[in-house]
Formats: structure tokens, sequence, C-alpha cells
């Protein structure tokens, strides 16, 4: 028997809830080219109105992009707000962790200072999400966490 980790605490997978949350309200207008055009000018004209830079033209590499990545983190956000799997929280750490070094890689290469905001999120919720696992000793337990967790949620 695998002893109760801080990441199979239902306060852990409210975290895990909370950051699909998040995901889904700030991503869902990348999803589509029509929502992303309206998302592109609002994130514009805040950035001009606060100093932190514009968007890039609109083209439609661009736009792709935003619409793959705004599926899939509308899909991936209502997968853990429908059923939060403490396992969703350490593969969602890991993602946040790629998407903040990307931004950070942006930011150092010119990309608007509005991205700082997301960029904190993404490291708050990140932190929030890796530190439980940390005390882990290893791979094993992140799969006995997620057989236990798929079976509790079978008996329902």
């Amino acid at each position: 028997m695998i002893p109760p980790s801080a990441s199979a605490r239902p306060g852990y997978l409210r975290v895990v809830r909370a950051s699909a949350w998040y995901d889904l309200v700030a991503t869902a207008g990348f999803a589509t080219p029509w929502t992303y055009v309206l998302v592109h000018d609002a994130l514009s004209s805040l950035g001009r109105a606060w100093g932190l830079g514009e968007m890039p033209e609109l083209d439609p590499m661009q736009t792709l992009f935003a619409n793959l990545m705004g599926s899939v983190v509308v899909v991936w956000a209502v997968l853990r707000i429908v059923r939060p799997l403490p396992v969703h929280g350490l593969f969602d750490g890991a993602a946040r962790t790629l998407f903040a070094v990307w931004q950070a890689y942006a930011l150092a290469h010119g990309a608007p200072q509005l991205l700082w905001l997301f960029l904190v999120v993404e490291v708050a919720f990140g932190v929030a999400q890796l530190v439980p696992w940390w005390r882990r000793p290893g791979p094993a337990r992140v799969l006995a966490v997620q057989s236990r967790s798929d079976m509790s949620s079978t008996k329902r």
C-alpha cells in the first residue's frame, strides 16, 4: 500500500481543477480563427494602453499555431475539469514548465512585454502542481497514484 501524498489530497485536486479553469478561460479564444482575431486585437489594445507592446501583425501561420495551441489546451483543460487526477497535475506542471521556458525565450527575443502576465501565471500554477511531487522517490509512484485514482473512480 502506498501512503497518501500531498498530490493525492483533495486540496491538490482543487489546484489541478483551478489551473484547468484558468486555461479554459485564457485559451478558448485562441481555438478558432474567428475568435483569435478578437483575442489578438484585444491583447494588442491592452498592450498599447499599458505600454507593454503590441501583438505582431496577424498572418495565416500565426493564426494556425494559435488555433492548434488553443484547441489542444481547451481539450486538456476540459479533461482536468471533468476528471481531475493527481497525475494530471504532474503532467500539467511539466507542460507549464515548457510553456514558461518558451515564453521567457520569446520575451528575451523581443516579444511584447504583455507576455509577462501569462508567464507569471504559468510559473505559479507549475510550481503549485509540481512541488508535491518532488517528495516522491520516482516514476513508480506516479504510476501507482494513477492506478489508485483509476481504481477508486471506477468503483463509483
